[in-house]
């Protein structure tokens, strides 16, 4: 599995609550938002990773979670088209940024649309999702540009799904060496048959986004199925509160943009 060894992070702003979620669990205090951020920098910097940290964009109150601008390869970052109008311009701070680290950049064409939060990097293989904020023509465009870069790439749709799973990371993410986790709802999804697949308890469901950082796996708070099914397999577990992230439909991997070793940013 690729090490990481830098991201870009930006917490959450004093115009958080009034972002996008379907959650229903009340509104974010943002006093604990940024607690809760700061210890997920915290553990990203533990895990060995040199940050780069944006200021706080009030005008984009869901610009805390920066994976979804862009998806980062060894060679390039691809800027994405955010399905949601009210997220559009958050791409261009993140690519200013990555550029400022000599990321070379990629836009995706239009029309279609894409969030990173639909795009698991699994090694060998990208798994993109179909969803309400990634569409058809968005995922076959990215396809094409993964396939540019030499990456291959599966089109998963989560839609039937409902909405529990508002991204396919929502329900997926990679611990490297062929190993998935996976919510029930896709641990037999055909797509995932050549891997190794720990299925997240249903009562542990919002764990299922977890994040693969080096030598450890960062974990939400309140999955000690999930963690010790990790620790099993000899994977070190850090476990995170994201309470406040929760509220507002954004998991681990959302807070990120964790740049591979090799990339031109990365050094």
């Amino acid at each position: 599995m690729s090490r990481f060894v830098r991201a870009v992070v930006r917490p959450p702003a004093e115009t958080f609550a009034q972002g996008l979620t379907e959650a229903e669990l009340g509104a974010p205090d943002l006093a604990l938002a940024l607690a809760q951020h700061a210890a997920y920098c915290d553990a990203l910097e533990r895990a060995g990773l040199a940050l780069l940290r944006l200021p706080p964009d009030p005008a984009y109150p869901d610009s805390t979670f920066v994976e979804d601008t862009a998806i980062l390869d060894a060679r390039a970052a691809i800027l994405t088209r955010p399905g949601a109008p009210s997220r559009a311009g958050e791409v261009a701070s993140i690519a200013a940024a990555l550029r400022g680290l000599g990321v070379e950049t990629i836009a995706l064409p239009g029309p279609g649309h894409v969030d990173g939060g639909d795009v698991c990097d699994a090694g060998e293989r990208c798994f993109i999702g179909l969803s309400g904020r990634t569409d058809e023509a968005g995922a076959r465009a990215l396809a094409g540009l993964l396939g540019d870069l030499g990456r291959e790439a599966t089109i998963v749709d989560v839609r039937p799904l409902g909405p529990a799973l508002l991204h396919l990371k929502s329900g997926l993410s990679t611990l490297g060496e062929g190993r998935l986790v996976v919510a029930p709802a896709l641990a037999d999804h055909p797509a995932f048959a050549g891997h190794e697949r720990v299925v997240v308890d249903r009562a542990e469901v919002y764990a299922a986004n977890c994040v693969r950082v080096n030598d450890r796996v960062l974990v939400a708070a309140g999955a000690p199925r999930l963690a010790e099914a990790l620790d099993r397999r000899g994977l070190a577990v850090e476990l995170l509160a994201m309470s406040e992230f929760q509220k507002m439909d954004g998991g681990l991997s959302c807070l990120s943009l964790r740049l591979p070793a090799g990339a031109l940013g990365a050094a």
